[in-house]
This record gives structure tokens, sequence and C-alpha cells, in this order.
């Protein structure tokens, strides 16, 4: 199978097959495993909060993400 037939059959799977295929392959692309990655996750997401918690940045509602991604797919 080439990559082009391997391409059309994943793009007909279901969304969540496709999300799960697409995560897999991106972690074969990093040079650390899974719990790595988690670890490295989890990092950011307490630096984030703690800028959160301090003051340091501005949040913007679910809402307002949604709009601002939407207009730059445009």
């Amino acid at each position: 199978m080439n990559t082009e037939s391997l391409e059309q059959t994943v793009l007909h799977l279901p969304m969540q097959q496709r999300a799960e295929l697409a995560h897999k392959l991106l972690l074969s692309l990093e040079d650390q495993n899974e719990a790595e990655v988690a670890e490295a996750w989890h990092a950011e997401a307490a630096r984030r909060s703690a800028e959160i918690d301090k003051g340091l940045v501005d949040t913007v509602s679910a809402e307002e993400a949604h709009a601002a991604a939407h207009a730059l797919l445009r």
C-alpha cells in the first residue's frame, strides 16, 4: 500500500480513530516516550496555572477563544 492509498483509507476512518492515529503518529516523531510527554504537559499546565494565579496573564472565555480560532481559520 502506498502513502496516497493509505492516506485515503485513513481519512475515511471515524474522527475518534483518526485522532488516536494522529496522536500515535505524532508521538512516533518525538524522542520522548508517552510518559515523558505527559510529564512535560503536566509541567506546562502547572506553569500556566501559576501565571494565572499570579495575575501575569489574562484569561479569556471558551467562547472568546473559539471565536478567535475560528477567525484565524477564515
